[in-house]
């Protein structure tokens, strides 16, 4: 069932399609687990966030919009932190970047991760201090070692030969010892989709363990002893729900810590389990919480040290989907409705795959309410679609939603804060949306939207 404004009031939508689809729904209900903590419906049915107004907003900044629960992230972080008192926390800038959350997170008390160049520069540009920056990335240019070298992040995750062999020469250079962690492919299947499993032994990211190429690693940075190998990391994937995966990643990795400490009689210090812990999108979704994330991955680390006698190390994880994702939500105008033979009611929105690629590219499940009021009318299932020149610009593929809906309305869709913004795109030239944060009744742009004076400032011809 996909149900996912799950309630019973407005009675049955007609006889056609399997039994879910003529459940009876209320189109006016919100599901908590799906949106931030701080939406709600007001006395005429449109929804609120922080004590503001989605009509107010849609007015002052416009639609598509992606708008911030300001004090639903910092909540979340701090959640994260108070879960693991002994660990450091490090939020995935690639889940959501710019400068104002870098300054949230840092103030809550989080280091944070970065992938690319770009985005360490936006976190050094915030303010973040570098020794709170970890570096990512399976394929970091030279500049950007250099960079992160220069200004001392404070570790660098590394991810093949060719990276050790690169940094060790910076590091030669420059008369200094750069902390890395060795990224292992552990060989782990996530329960997840095959583009955002990241631990088989088929993608490019780390050393393989079973390969023994990640004992070679290890060997060579102790050897030459001019990086300082502070441990080892493994990421399984993302929307992640069972703890099991993490179980087999644990044992594996500190069975490779273990062969370490006995080849070299170094145990290293420190041991990283990556993030993507999942959010609810649906109904369907039931995400764990950070103190029960915690509590599995304690008992795990703990119970696999013990089995090889080592030292419990320092550890480390790296929620990004998890602090953002439920944090934001999109809000769109609808632009046209359409019925198709009585099959399926398509609502087109002024948005779509430019600002939500993920529906398209990973077959993504997402939610939708009509946003600026409530409605009395029987429920119809629709898809909501976006506006540019794709079959597959789909938002939300089945959605109840009023049967009176109409142009002009507002929809939201919640759980839009991880990778929509960071991987929207220019498709079809369509600007991309802000992101509005809103916090105490007020609210405040914090990127802005984009305007075709900034698509032609790139066209040079």
């Amino acid at each position: 069932m996909r149900a996912h404004e799950a309630g019973a009031l407005h009675g049955d939508i007609g006889n056609r399609g399997p039994a879910w689809l003529r459940t009876p729904v209320d189109v006016n209900a919100l599901v908590p687990q799906l949106w931030p903590r701080h939406v709600a419906r007001g006395p005429a049915g449109a929804l609120t966030v922080a004590g503001l107004d989605v009509r107010d907003l849609a007015a002052e900044f416009g639609t598509a919009a992606y708008v911030l629960d300001e004090d639903d992230l910092r909540g979340r972080c701090r959640e994260f932190r108070a879960a693991f008192p002994d660990a450091d926390v490090y939020y995935a800038g690639k889940a959501f970047l710019c400068r104002a959350v870098v300054r949230m997170i840092a103030e809550e008390g989080l280091f944070l991760d970065v992938c690319t160049g770009g985005e360490l520069a936006t976190a050094l540009s915030a303010g973040m201090p570098p020794e709170r920056i970890g570096f990512h990335g399976n394929n970091k240019s030279v500049a950007e070692l250099t960079r992160a070298v220069d200004t001392g992040v404070g570790r660098i995750i590394v991810d093949s030969f060719t990276e050790i062999d690169r940094l060790t020469a910076l590091a030669r250079e420059r008369g200094v010892r750069p902390r890395v962690l060795l990224r292992v492919t552990v060989g782990v299947e996530a329960h997840t989709h095959e583009f955002i499993a990241t631990a088989h032994e088929d993608q490019k990211f780390g050393f393989s363990l079973a390969g023994g190429a990640a004992a070679t690693a290890a060997f060579r940075i102790l050897d030459e002893d001019v990086l300082e190998l502070r441990g080892l990391h493994s990421h399984i994937g993302s929307q992640i729900f069972d703890a099991s995966g993490f179980e087999v990643s644990a044992r594996r990795v500190l069975a490779l810590q273990a062969q370490i400490r006995d080849a070299r009689g170094v145990e290293l210090p420190e041991l990283d389990l990556g993030g993507g812990f999942g959010i609810a999108y649906t109904t369907q979704d039931d995400p764990a919480s950070p103190h029960e994330l915690a509590k599995r991955l304690r008992k795990i680390v703990d119970g696999e040290c013990a089995a090889e006698n080592l030292a419990v190390p320092h550890l480390s994880v790296e929620p990004g989907r998890a602090i953002v994702g439920p944090a934001v939500f999109t809000l769109y105008e609808v632009g046209t409705v359409k019925d198709v033979d009585g099959l399926r009611t398509y609502v087109s929105v002024d948005g779509g795959m430019s600002d939500n690629i993920r529906t398209a590219l990973y077959d993504a499940s997402y939610s939708a309410t009509l946003a600026n009021r409530a409605s009395s009318t029987v429920p119809m299932l629709a898809r909501v679609v976006g506006k540019h020149c794709e079959s597959g610009d789909i938002v939300v593929k089945d959605e109840f939603l009023p049967a009176d809906v109409q142009p002009g309305d507002l929809v939201a869709v919640p759980g839009t804060g991880a990778y929509c913004r960071s991987m929207a795109s220019n498709y079809n030239h369509v600007p991309r949306p802000p992101v509005v944060a809103v916090r105490d009744g007020h609210a405040r742009v914090i990127v802005r939207r984009e305007t075709e004076d900034d698509l032609l400032a790139l066209d040079v011809g």
